[in-house]
């Protein structure tokens, strides 16, 4: 076994320790105990999960862990503690998200960081607002940011817990604080009432609150609660079912549409041609969960389908291994992805 490397020593590819069956041993100390508590997790639940996703063992005796195991792992451990750590000093609270997103990230980037520089680390997209900075923790989630950022128009499809909504509602609130836009406009089909809202008791608002729950938590997640309240009897913050969005010319807006795959070709094509000046357009939704009659086509695949050449366009796929929420949802939508095509094969 090899004698134990402190953080402060210089990592260096040799002949015995090149090899992924080496067993490498690694030591890090934190100076502030109370950030260390932190970033172990309750319990040391964190340092569990680092421990599942990239196979080592961490021993951690009071603000010290030891990590055992292969070089990558340990390396890549090592990588996702300190990463996590600077996030603690600089006063973030750290979620099981973001442990999970940090773990993914260090396995995207592999062995990259292990000889280079602090320098030479790639990092993922932000979006700062007010409240706090959204950071990406996944691949696709960045290029998500990045298209968010330089296209009118972006589709994000893939499972759910992939943050396809979450991350369009934080960029559409960035625009607002920064005056790029006048307002959010969010809607989404209701398909289960089949757009026949008039028989549900309340005002429009409390018509449709159900079926735009995701995007109100997102709201109040990512903004002042009373920012909030008070943009959505401004007019700023609108809600509007996708069957009440014909005929209007949408300028000076960031407009969101939520669970698209329930759209029908019609709808999409009315919804997507209410693009005005200075206004963005984000549509989210997962092709596996399309909830429409049989036999009738999704408009939010067609709309792929027909645009994915247009010029201004932005389309981002996520797949399960962006799965941010408990990391057996990951393992489910993939077991899920295996059998369903299996099932139409039989068909």
């Amino acid at each position: 076994m090899e004698p134990p490397l402190r953080t402060s020593d210089p990592v260096i590819p040799t002949a015995a320790t090149s090899e992924e069956t080496a067993t490498t041993q690694v030591v890090l100390a934190f100076e502030d105990n109370k950030l260390a508590s932190i970033l172990f997790g309750q319990y040391g639940q964190n340092l569990a999960l680092i421990e599942r996703r990239l196979g080592v063992v961490a021993d951690q005796r009071g603000n010290h862990v030891t990590l055992e195991g292969s070089r990558s792992g340990c390396e890549q451990a090592r990588h996702v503690l300190e990463g996590l750590y600077e996030q603690t000093k600089r006063g973030r609270d750290l979620s099981q998200g973001d442990v999970e997103g940090a773990i993914r990230q260090a396995i995207a980037q592999g062995s990259l960081f292990d000889y280079a520089g602090e320098g030479a680390r790639p990092s993922f997209e932000e979006i700062n607002l007010r409240k706090r900075p959204v950071r990406a923790r996944t691949a696709a989630q960045s290029a998500y940011i990045r298209a968010l950022k330089r296209h009118s128009l972006v589709f994000g499809t893939g499972p759910a817990g992939t943050g396809k909504t979450w991350l369009a509602v934080a960029q559409a609130v960035q625009m607002f604080e920064r005056k790029e836009v006048d307002r959010i406009i969010l809607s989404r089909p209701a398909v289960e009432a089949g757009e026949r809202l008039g028989f549900l008791p309340g005002d429009m608002r409390e018509k449709v609150d159900p079926y735009l729950r995701p995007i109100y938590d997102a709201l109040y997640d990512l903004m002042d609660a009373r920012i909030v309240e008070r943009a959505l009897q401004a007019g700023e913050i609108e809600i509007a079912p996708l069957a009440f969005m014909r005929g209007r010319t949408l300028a000076n807006a960031c407009v969101i549409l939520d669970e698209a795959q329930n759209t029908t070709s019609m709808q999409m094509k009315m919804f997507l041609t209410r693009l005005g000046e200075n206004s963005r357009m984000i549509v989210t939704g997962d092709p596996s969960q399309v909830d429409l009659p049989g036999g009738q086509m999704s408009g939010l695949a067609e709309a792929i389908r027909l645009l994915k050449d247009v010029e201004g366009i932005g389309h981002v796929a996520f797949g399960h291994e962006d799965v941010i929420r408990h990391e057996l949802v990951a393992r489910i939508v993939a077991a899920y992805d295996r059998v369903i095509p299996e099932t139409k094969s039989k068909a």
